[in-house]
């Protein structure tokens, strides 16, 4: 069911707007606030609660609907719930002010598009061209790849957490239970990371993807970030100082490489579906 899960998925997202409809993350706002007050010197304790009351009534839901209609019941749920578990707007509408600046070689422009709708902060146009190239790999690391990876390997529920993580990792009003998911993170993207980065040597540059991710392959310490820029920046072989259309081409040969792995890793799990 994982793959009609997630063909249904890409249908949706690409041809209506429920993922929009469905990404409404107050209510986890306030469960960690809840959590915060109830627990508010047990920082662990509180995040592990606020945690768990909505994965165990998730897992409640797909062990009720097992049994009904022939767990048909399970497919919307699925659905529903790996939607909601996808990135956060669209990362190409949001570079779109970006790019029309950049293509114009008005750098000072860039800066302050980056600025307001990347939080990107760089003085340097080198530096700035970088971190956005880094911002859209990561984008699509953290919005697609690792939420499938997880989806895949633990269903829903795996899902799920891996975004309520992220949710927690970004929010600044709690910044312990923030760091604390900033932790966790790091762990849960250590092999999706590499997987990815091992997908981008296999559909951009082989050599120079491999020089750079060999000494941070088996790294415990590298941020996932970091590699996931690296590696997608030499499979493209990105420039830094790349100004007007030779640098938003960098930007559209980077997305073309995201799109061009995710087809990879969908017909590798529609082969492992069928043969396995």
């Amino acid at each position: 069911m994982s793959f009609l899960v997630l063909i249904l998925t890409i249908l949706l997202e690409k041809l209506s707007h429920w993922r929009q409809m469905l990404q409404k993350d107050q209510w986890w706002y306030e469960q960690l606030q809840r959590c915060h007050k109830l627990l508010s010197k047990q920082h662990t304790l509180a995040l592990l609660l606020a945690l768990s009351l909505p994965l165990i009534a998730l897992a409640l839901v797909l062990v009720s609907l097992k049994s009904v209609a022939y767990g048909l019941l399970l497919l919307p749920v699925h659905l529903i719930v790996l939607m909601y578990s996808l990135s956060r707007g669209d990362v190409r509408v949001a570079l779109g002010p970006f790019t029309d600046a950049w293509r114009r070689q008005d750098t000072q422009a860039a800066s302050l598009a980056a600025q307001r709708d990347l939080l990107i902060q760089s003085e340097e146009p080198a530096g700035l061209l970088q971190a956005v190239q880094g911002h859209l790999l990561w984008q699509g690391f953290q919005g697609f790849f690792a939420v499938i990876f997880y989806y895949i390997i633990a269903g829903p529920i795996a899902a799920l957490f891996y975004r309520l993580l992220v949710l927690t990792s970004e929010q600044s009003n709690w910044p312990q239970a923030a760091g604390k998911a900033t932790r966790i993170l790091h762990a849960l993207n250590w092999i999706p990371v590499r997987i990815l980065s091992l997908s981008f040597a296999l559909l951009g540059n082989f050599i120079t993807v491999s020089r750079t991710l060999t000494p941070d392959l088996l790294c415990i310490t590298e941020p996932a970030d970091n590699l996931i820029s690296k590696t997608g920046r030499a499979a493209v072989e990105a420039e830094n100082n790349a100004l007007g259309i030779q640098g938003t081409d960098t930007l559209n040969d980077i997305w073309l490489l995201l799109i061009r792995s995710a087809v990879l890793w969908i017909a590798f799990l529609a082969f492992w579906t069928l043969f396995f």
